[in-house]
């Protein structure tokens, strides 16, 4: 069975008509919808989502988020149970997608997150009240 046949059986059961021309209406409806959701944005928002998709990254860009400050890389060690290079390649991980940001100072590297970061943080939590 096609999908557009599937559409017709569903519009036929749910809105009491599926001749040829609602389904055409549907179909451009959500074509739509389609080009919004796949736009310029998606790539982006999936590698936000990607770096975010493991414990030790999302739980850096909290820790971040919540001290509202910028952390020297040393700082994150007695936080995280990881090892040293797991930490730096969690950062650079964090750095590519745009969730924190970095600079060297003398020896040391300094982090903080994005308002990006922070925003994704916040609706996270906002939605536990759901």
């Amino acid at each position: 069975m096609s999908s557009t046949e599937r559409l017709q059986r569903y519009l036929t059961d749910e809105r009491g008509s599926g001749c040829a021309a609602d389904v055409e209406e549907r179909l451009a409806e959500l074509e739509a919808i389609d080009a919004v959701a796949g736009g310029p944005e998606l790539e982006s928002d999936v590698d936000v989502l990607s770096a975010l998709a493991n414990e030790t990254r999302y739980k850096i860009v909290r820790i971040l988020h919540l001290a509202n400050e910028e952390l020297c890389v040393c700082e994150f060690a007695p936080l995280l149970d990881v090892s040293d290079s797991a930490i730096s390649h969690a950062l650079s991980q964090l750095t590519e997608a745009g969730l924190v940001t970095r600079r060297k100072e003398g020896k040391w590297r300094m982090y903080r997150a994005t308002s990006q970061a922070s925003a994704v943080v916040v609706a996270l939590d906002g939605s536990r009240d759901l």
